[in-house]
């Protein structure tokens, strides 16, 4: 099945499996890193009947590679549960459908209320106010931002943010496609800005995990924590509702905040399925409505990707949540599920790792990454 190795979202997932009464389902779990990097070959030699992945480009790649089933006839019955835009980031280059959304979460600036009301912080509304709440941080003896790299994708979505902010969402994706070149003074200006911001991270980023972060987030020795939503789950139940967040900033006047990395996860059926017809049953069991409340129930870090899902029951955060991805004029998917999967692990994973290690030297790495780009892309 793939990816749900930490206790929250295991046990969403063993929960809702356990209300499947159609076939048996035998649980594989992989930790997210060895499975991403090991997915190429894992559905190229005996996978699982079902697998989780990710909506948009990352399904299409092994659509097109003849890796997965084509589900059209599942989405036939479960296709009025969904928008048009979960149904298109379900839909192969071909047409059809490979892809069942399970559910979904916003990437924001997060922080604790009872923090910032003790030291009187507002939420700011530019990059200029983003750096000058920094300082205060910082003055106040706290280390400003949270980060860690040592997993290789959570840089990405700072700057996935930073460059839609700064260029906007239709240059972002032109870029992800490789239709744009790296070493366009656009893609440096992002860099710069980001550099301008690593003063105010947690040093050392490329030692630590993402856990480790969002508990010094919990502990209160950080101010704000750019992360997706899922953050939550490594906050004690009686501490999440001091949990909070705000779209990063403003960059350029353009395109404002206008657009939000929301990634949805979902199930996919490998092509050597032994039994396509109980995987197919699995999957409109993940489709229906019921069994992500159950998962967005017990995972405080997720939404549900159904429009049946009742949300009557979702936390302050989740509601927020919802409402910031509804008001969004883009929403992208993250940098690895945007591009090419192996452009994203074997360039970028390292090129921003580099970066972090050495951010005075961004003409080289930027001229490194198009090389590099050219050759996956051709």
């Amino acid at each position: 099945m793939g990816d749900a190795s930490d206790e929250v979202p295991k046990k969403s997932l063993e929960t809702v499996v356990k209300s499947f009464t159609q076939a048996q389902v035998k649980i594989n779990t992989v930790d997210r890193n060895t499975f991403q990097e090991n997915i190429n070959r894992y559905l190229r030699g005996t996978p699982d009947d079902a697998f989780t992945w990710f909506a948009g480009y990352r399904m299409q790649f092994f659509a097109e590679q003849g890796l997965a089933v084509d589900i059209s006839d599942v989405w036939q019955q479960i296709g009025g549960d969904y928008t048009p835009a979960f149904k298109a980031a379900s839909t192969g280059a071909d047409g059809k459908q490979y892809f069942v959304p399970f559910t979904y979460y916003p990437w924001a600036v997060f922080y604790r209320k009872s923090l910032w009301r003790e030291k009187g912080y507002e939420v700011p509304g530019t990059l200029d106010e983003f750096t000058a709440l920094a300082r205060k941080m910082k003055a106040d003896g706290l280390i400003p931002i949270a980060f860690a790299d040592k997993d290789g994708w959570p840089a990405m979505g700072t700057f996935d943010i930073v460059d839609m902010r700064a260029n906007g969402y239709d240059f972002h994706i032109s870029l992800m496609a490789g239709k744009e070149s790296w070493a366009d003074p656009r893609v440096k200006q992002v860099f710069e800005t980001w550099r301008g911001l690593l003063e105010h991270h947690q040093t050392g980023a490329n030692g630590r995990t993402w856990q480790e972060a969002a508990q010094s987030l919990q502990q209160k020795k950080t101010g704000m924590y750019l992360l997706g939503m899922f953050v939550a789950q490594q906050f004690p139940e009686d501490e999440r509702d001091d949990l909070d967040f705000f779209a990063f900033p403003e960059i350029n006047p353009q395109f404002g905040q206008d657009s939000v990395e929301a990634p949805v996860d979902g199930y996919m059926i490998s092509a050597k399925a032994k039994n396509v017809d109980g995987a197919k049953q699995l999957l409109k069991h993940f489709a229906a409505a019921s069994s992500q409340n159950i998962a967005t129930g017990l995972d405080p870090g997720t939404l549900a990707a159904s429009s049946k899902a009742d949300t009557s029951g979702y936390s302050s955060l989740q509601k927020r949540g919802a409402e910031l991805v509804s008001q969004a004029a883009h929403i992208s998917q993250f940098l690895d599920r945007d591009t090419r999967p192996d452009f994203a692990s074997t360039v970028m994973i390292p090129a921003f790792q580099r970066f972090i290690g050495e951010p005075d030297d961004i003409d080289a790495l930027l001229k490194d990454i198009e090389a590099q780009k050219v050759n996956i892309f051709r």
